[in-house]
């Protein structure tokens, strides 16, 4: 199943929906919102509006900070810093990608010792919840009641409401 969505992203990393068609502005990426396992569960109502941003609000830490396996070399080119322009997390990418992996370890913190395996494998690390609950040696359909309590906990830490 394709759910394609059309994510614009500006220099901060922010992304917004737009309209599949019509003129894009700046960056853009299309995302096919059907491959993470949070999308599956939000596409089938097992989760909630508030579970499903809590758990893209943590994604998008982990990957702004970088926490994932790197495949291939980074060829990116040396910023030439002449001056600063906007606020320092745009201006610097450790300093964003820092920030971003304290946002990280406190989310996880505040999900709680129990909670944060299975928040770890399906929203950072896309695994199924099948796959999840077998890796955990938890009994079937386990691992969604853990997968909310820790995400309740993730969207109070965020303060999504």
């Amino acid at each position: 199943m394709r759910e394609l969505a059309e994510r614009a992203i500006d220099n901060s990393g922010v992304r917004r929906d737009l309209p599949l068609k019509g003129a894009r502005r700046g960056r853009s990426v299309t995302v096919n919102m059907a491959e993470s396992p949070l999308s599956w569960l939000r596409s089938r109502k097992l989760i909630t509006a508030r579970h499903y941003d809590a758990g893209e609000r943590l994604r998008d830490d982990y990957e702004r900070a970088s926490l994932g396996p790197s495949v291939t070399m980074r060829w990116d080119a040396s910023p030439a810093a002449k001056g600063r322009r906007g606020p320092p997390e745009a201006s610097d990418p450790t300093t964003a990608q820092l920030s971003a992996k304290q946002r990280f370890d406190a989310a996880l913190a505040a999900a709680g010792p129990g909670l944060q395996d299975v928040l770890w494998r399906v929203v950072c690390a896309g695994e199924g919840l099948p796959a999840a609950e077998k890796a955990l040696g938890w009994p079937a359909r386990a691992g969604k009641l853990v997968l909310m309590l820790a995400l309740d906990r993730v969207a109070d830490f965020y303060r999504i409401g």
